[in-house]
């Protein structure tokens, strides 16, 4: 799995981070949240390959069932950049669609079976 140093944005524009990761093999979460958001992931990368850029300020957190996952979204645009995943809290994912130059409609993705991790009913 190759690696590269990729930028990325929210929406607005006011969230902007940068990653080292690779961005194949993509891969889909079917749990509750996962399945709303309908984001292409990127394979999880170690935390300090992360680096937020501008606007940690409007991040909002999000957690839900075990709270170990921290799902991050822009409280200005909605969108979601990237999360710590639950089952390795010391690993991140990004969200495909926010990388610059990459397009996430041309990626084969596998599903992560998030929905096997829920200790709660789907709301």
């Amino acid at each position: 799995m190759s690696t590269e140093l990729l930028h990325g944005s929210c929406h607005c524009g006011t969230v902007k981070f940068e990653v080292r990761t690779a961005v194949a093999p993509a891969a889909r979460c079917n749990c509750s949240l996962c399945r709303r958001k309908g984001a292409l992931m990127t394979p999880a990368f170690a935390a300090g390959e992360l680096k937020i850029l501008q606007g940690e300020e409007a991040l909002t957190l999000y957690q839900f069932n075990t709270r170990t996952a921290k799902h991050y979204f822009c409280k200005h645009c909605g969108i979601y950049p990237f999360h710590q995943t639950r089952t390795d809290p010391r690993r991140w994912r990004a969200n495909i669609g926010c990388l610059e130059g990459i397009d996430p409609y041309t990626l084969e993705a596998a599903v992560a079976n998030g929905a096997s991790l829920s200790v709660v009913e789907d709301a």
